[in-house]
């Protein structure tokens, strides 16, 4: 089994930024590609970002392209979202995600084995 633990939620005015992590723990030698998604209030769950095992390749949302940024260390089995720029419409609560695929980066949250509960992120204007 593995543990997800997202931290670094918050409320930030728009145009701020936000770094959220993600530690993963027990059996993370399953853990292939991880990614972040978000679920707003009435929406549902949709796909912000994904890394690769060994970092060299990612993708992202068109929505949060240019703005967010993915990144891991394995070493300390963590994955991070460095987010600028921030918008009222990012508003949501943040999930990490991790699972066995690693290319092409999945972006099916069925393709994701392991969650965390998620982190808030509030963008006020």
């Amino acid at each position: 089994q593995v543990q997800l633990v997202e931290s670094g939620g918050g409320l930030v005015q728009a145009g701020g930024s936000l770094r959220l992590s993600c530690a993963a723990s027990g059996d993370t030698i399953c853990i292939s590609a991880m990614g972040w998604y978000r679920q707003a209030p009435g929406k549902e769950r949709e796909f912000v970002a994904g890394i690769s095992r060994n970092g060299g390749n990612t993708h992202y949302a068109d929505s949060v392209k240019g703005r967010f940024t993915i990144s891991r260390d394995n070493a300390k089995n963590t994955v991070y979202l460095q987010m600028n720029t921030l918008k009222p419409e990012d508003t949501a609560v943040y999930y990490c995600a991790a699972g066995p695929s690693n290319w092409p980066i999945p972006i099916l949250a069925d393709e994701y084995e392991y969650w965390g509960q998620g982190t808030q992120v509030t963008v006020s204007s």
